[in-house]
């Protein structure tokens, strides 16, 4: 077997190849958010020119078939047309106004009549925004400090999130990250993801000070894991018994599961919910809801102040509105994604199982891992013992025939509804392929 740093690209790639060098004259480590550096999967990553429907085209005109779609939004595809009318017609009368506009009250009306559980709802700028405010208000609601996260979940890069964190910092292998306070860190406390004995645990010993308990319903950030039966259920019981809030972390999940997102899916309804991705259409954009007894503790009906210059963007709602419409408006996408979905999976389980390779393959509608290695995975502890290397090769291989996948073993697979029978059978036929 071949080490990652010997593999040779069969497609030609200068142009991404000098991008990356002049990008690391100029910014730290020639990317803007560490994962896009390949440095899980080693190699030199591929600047993109464009994308239409479910293919990518790199600055050397190659073209690939896109698992990311930028890490989940792009549930209908690239240059989804009517998205990108909206957008258009929307830029036409200005790009920012620093005021209200109707089209974020509509925005609010929609998610609200998709969404469980959301009295009101406050956007923002990005995910890491939204759990970050949505924490500052569990604080500040139940006057509480500390809070219970899980271990490989990542719920953005503000500082109480970032210990024991999946995405880059997993892959990346950091363990510590400098310029996060010893005395920030000391109020999280972490739980193994599926272990409800160590979450009970820790609310027996410490529930009366635990602000809130925060989880991806669905685990995206350790690769794809989904919850055990009873998990969240239990975590709900959790929250109710000891006045904590209990915190969905919907960033990935919401309107890519169902139309209500994980909390429709498993009939768990949480406190606090957040979003991003999918609400903004490709756009920067993030939301934090929920409960309205918690909610009006926000800034300017309450006094815990959260703001933003560029909350509730004119071109980033109409994105995220038309977006969000034509899922409320055709169920039958999610019964197509969920039918590919489970295709494709199928596909791939037979074609690595052909290979005598081992390898566990998670998936939960539209998103999915592939772990190699024996034994299943769900947890970040177990997922941290798949073979990493085997990935590497896998991801190289697969890129060489004009298949795009996240560029990290911890990262969430998202599949479009562009994604049919045609591409999942090339897809397949790349895996059946590979040789190791």
């Amino acid at each position: 077997m071949k080490p990652m740093e010997t593999i040779i690209n069969k497609l030609q790639r200068e142009k991404s190849t000098a991008l990356m060098e002049r990008a690391m004259a100029h910014i730290p480590g020639g990317v803007n958010s560490p994962v896009r550096a390949f440095r899980g999967v080693g190699g030199s990553p591929v600047f993109m020119r464009r994308a239409a429907g479910a293919w990518l085209y790199d600055e050397d005109g190659n073209r690939y078939l896109d698992y990311i779609n930028s890490w989940g939004p792009m549930i209908l595809g690239h240059a989804y047309a009517p998205v990108m009318e909206a957008m258009a017609t929307y830029a036409s009368g200005s790009n920012s106004f620093g005021a209200p506009t109707e089209l974020e009250i509509r925005m609010a009306e929609l998610i609200k009549s998709m969404a469980p559980g959301i009295d009101l709802i406050r956007m923002v700028n990005s995910g890491t925004e939204a759990c970050m405010s949505a924490l500052r208000l569990a604080r500040g609601f139940t006057g509480r400090n500390k809070f219970i996260k899980f271990s490989g979940c990542y719920h953005g890069h503000a500082d109480p999130f970032l210990v024991n964190a999946g995405s880059g910092v997993a892959t990346l292998g950091i363990q510590y990250v400098p310029g996060v306070p010893a005395s920030v860190a000391a109020d999280t406390l972490t739980a193994p993801y599926n272990d409800l004995d160590a979450v009970t645990a820790l609310m027996h010993t410490q529930g009366a000070d635990i602000a809130c308990i925060i989880v991806e319903p669905v685990a995206g950030n350790m690769g794809c894991v989904a919850p055990e039966p009873g998990f969240l259920e239990k975590l709900r019981t959790l929250c109710d018994h000891y006045g904590s809030v209990l915190i969905f972390d919907e960033v990935m999940t919401g309107f890519r599961l169902a139309p209500g997102g994980a909390q429709q899916l498993y009939g768990v309804t949480a406190d606090l919910v957040t979003f991003g991705k999918i609400i903004g259409g490709g756009l920067p954009v993030g939301a934090f809801g929920g409960r309205k007894d918690i909610m009006e503790h926000i800034a300017p009906v309450g006094k815990v102040y959260q703001a933003g210059t560029l909350s509730g963007n004119p071109i980033a709602m109409a994105a995220g509105f038309t977006l969000l419409s034509a899922l409320k408006n055709s169920p039958e996408i999610y019964t197509r994604l969920e039918a590919h979905s489970a295709q494709l999976a199928a596909g791939l389980q037979r074609a690595l199982e052909g290979r005598g390779i081992e390898h566990s393959l998670n998936r939960v509608g539209s998103m999915m891992s592939i772990f190699f290695g024996p034994g299943t995975i769900r947890s970040f502890e177990q997922a941290t013992m798949a073979d990493t290397a085997r990935f590497g090769r896998f991801f190289h291989h697969l890129l060489n025939h004009e298949v795009y996948l996240p560029p990290s073993a911890f990262e969430s697979w998202f599949i479009s509804a562009c994604i049919g029978p045609e591409e999942i059978a090339k897809t397949i036929e790349a895996v059946t392929l590979f040789k190791d």
